[in-house]
């Protein structure tokens, strides 16, 4: 495992980070402890997770994530950089949604309870709420900040301008200041490399990309030709959202292609993906995640493995038309 500075911050986590958002639902709690273990083994030091995972469960199980994870960590809170998020919808009033200073200040204190902690190291918004006055965010997290409840700030799902904006708001008022962001970035999806990650440089922000297996489709063992199997690509709201942004016969035609490259340089194509987001100079650590602990062997490969240039050159070339989103298609 190696390990990074966190952006601009003199935190060091590791370059892999293990995502949760299907504990508690697709996985119960006893493999979820198996997850975890295995990545924690094999040195992931940093675990990220949100207030209303797990991802398709709706708002009447918003929170059983945390709690799983809360179990986990009791006795060892002091060896795991951990990150949650706040803005989805986590229960059935109005106001238990968004960025308001209402919600914020009462969903830190819910997840810090299921966390079974008094602190998180990083605390989120999942996305950027446009209802919410940008300053009255800023003003909550600052307040969430400096009473301890949380050491750092960062973003998930927004657009450059936003965040660059909201840098720009905190650095005016003298508030807590925004130090990751996290978005979705992988071989298929590479729109954020034309604004966010040079944003990211350039303001010292750490980037922990997620989804960079492309929902599992990265590796490999998925058929355009057939049905979507049980899991990720099926089951309401989230597999519908999954299969719309990859599930189409480009990038199925992309994915053979990337399979020929990686198996004439024998490496795994799930492994090969994760180097390839980690050899980006901007990212700081790649989300991962499993159904199995099994499944995470070729991922953590990826932490140790310095991808060859030669091959990495083959893949930014085959997946050049996704800088450019669905425009291109």
């Amino acid at each position: 495992m190696q390990y990074r500075k966190f952006g601009h911050t003199g935190l060091t986590v590791s370059n892999l980070c293990l995502g949760t958002m299907t504990f508690g639902l697709q996985i119960d709690e006893a493999m979820s402890t198996q997850i975890l273990d295995k990545a924690t083994d094999a040195g992931v030091n940093f675990i990220d997770t949100a207030n209303s995972y797990p991802l398709g469960g709706g708002a009447q199980m918003a929170g059983r994530t945390e709690e799983i994870i809360g179990r986990w960590l009791k006795g060892k809170r002091q060896r795991f950089i951990v990150a949650t998020k706040a803005v989805s919808q986590v229960g059935p009033a109005p106001w238990d949604k968004g960025a308001s200073r209402k919600h914020l200040l009462d969903a830190i204190d819910a997840s810090l309870e299921r966390l079974g902690t008094d602190y998180v190291d990083l605390y989120q918004l999942h996305y950027d709420d446009r209802d919410t006055p940008l300053d009255e965010t800023l003003d909550a997290l600052d307040t969430i900040v400096r009473s301890g409840r949380v050491r750092y700030i960062g973003v998930s799902n927004f657009l450059a301008y936003r965040l660059a904006k909201a840098l720009g708001r905190a650095d005016l008022r003298g508030l807590a200041r925004f130090v990751s962001v996290q978005p979705r970035y992988n071989l298929l999806f590479r729109q954020i490399e034309r604004e966010l990650l040079p944003l990211a440089e350039e303001e010292h922000l750490a980037v922990i990309p997620y989804n960079p297996l492309a929902g599992g489709l990265l590796t490999g063992k998925h058929k355009g030709d057939a049905p979507p199997p049980e899991g990720r690509f099926t089951g309401g709201k989230s597999g519908a959202m999954y299969q719309e942004r990859y599930w189409h016969e480009r990038e199925f035609t992309t994915i053979e292609a990337l399979k020929k490259v990686v198996d004439e340089a024998g490496v795994a194509l799930s492994t090969a993906s994760i180097a390839w987001v980690l050899a980006n100079p901007a990212v700081t650590s790649a989300i991962i995640g499993a159904s199995r602990p099994e499944q995470l062997t070729a991922t953590l490969a990826a932490a140790d493995m310095t991808l060859d240039a030669g091959l990495k050159a083959k893949l930014d070339e085959l997946t050049h038309e996704y800088r450019w989103g669905d425009a291109q298609r």
